[in-house]
């Protein structure tokens, strides 16, 4: 079984920040957001991974993640030349996954929920597919399942009257069916090659599609409020874990909460720091007061008080959602 990540997505709503780097390489918890989907796959045994990306990022992705040493796997980079939506990104790495099976995720999506769930639906199971699903606030947003008696009958995505809060979370299995299926389909009103209209036309012809149903912390890292909630419920889950480098606070630092995450470049003097604060790199604060927030790489900051609140050298950005 091999791996796909696709990762060619513009950012649009995580700008200014994803306009000097791709959205998935954008820092949760102190770690790229794409490291997360790597380490998923590395769980299922995964040696062979494709990353789809803009051929422009090129660099950038290998100055970052590399060819996969770290971690012991193969990746290889394919290119998706134009935005035209998930299942284009598919059909680039037809020639990658030749007749194998494969876990497909989507780089800006955090999943706390294991995927040996769509692992087994296609090795052990004899499914074409399988979907991972979550209940969502705002079904609008997402591609959007019809259940009834337990079988998936319909798709849509980013429906105006959604049938159901069970939204698509970004990971899935197929076998090499799929690649039937998107070059089978059209383009949307979007103007985009909908995975959603690709399963869709497994399902109706007659290819054994399957659902897990996720209960645990998922999100599309795609906005601000978004990548702050990502940051918050990570951090929860390395506390839990005795993983959090509350220690590396220095110089009269006061953390408030043992949900701050510093990295021991970084500098503190006279700060209340947290909850919910992660600290990037060779970071400078003196006299702040920093709660749920994310302060990026080089930031230098004195006499502020900040919430909700991301932060990089050149860019900040508040939350929107209500305190």
């Amino acid at each position: 079984m091999k791996g796909l990540i696709l990762c060619a997505g513009k950012g649009t709503r995580l700008q200014p920040f994803s306009n000097v780097t791709s959205k998935v390489l954008i820092p949760i918890a102190n770690k790229p957001l794409l490291f997360y989907s790597i380490e998923k796959l590395l769980e299922l045994g995964i040696q062979e991974i494709g990353i789809v990306i803009q051929q422009a990022h090129e660099p950038l992705f290998k100055s970052i993640i590399g060819d996969g040493e770290r971690w012991g796997v193969s990746i290889t980079y394919l290119y998706q030349a134009k935005a035209l939506g998930i299942a284009d990104a598919v059909k680039q790495a037809e020639g990658f996954i030749g007749s194998d099976p494969f876990i497909l995720l989507l780089g800006d999506n955090l999943i706390d929920q294991t995927l040996t769930g769509l692992r087994d639906s296609i090795l052990l199971e004899q499914h074409d597919g399988a979907l991972l699903l979550g209940e969502v606030e705002k079904p609008q947003d997402y591609g959007i399942a019809e259940i009834k008696e337990q079988h998936i009958i319909r798709l849509e995505e980013k429906p105006l009257q959604p049938k159901s809060n069970l939204a698509i979370m970004g990971a899935y299995a197929f076998t090499s069916k799929i690649f039937e299926a998107v070059h089978a389909i059209v383009p949307s009103k979007r103007g985009e090659y909908e995975i959603t209209d690709a399963i869709q036309w497994l399902i109706e012809a007659n290819y054994a599609i399957s659902y897990d149903i996720t209960y645990e912390s998922h999100t599309d890292v795609g906005t601000i409020d978004r990548w702050l909630e990502a940051n918050r419920w990570v951090l929860q889950q390395m506390a839990g874990e005795g993983a959090l480098l509350a220690g590396q606070i220095v110089d009269s630092a006061n953390p408030q909460s043992p949900l701050v995450l510093i990295d021991p470049s970084s500098k503190l003097i006279e700060c209340e720091i947290g909850p919910f604060t992660t600290i990037g790199p060779h970071v400078y604060l003196e006299n702040c007061r920093i709660e749920d927030c994310i302060i990026l790489e080089g930031v230098s900051l004195k006499n502020a008080s900040l919430k909700g609140t991301i932060v990089s050298r050149d860019y900040w950005a508040q939350s929107t959602r209500e305190a």
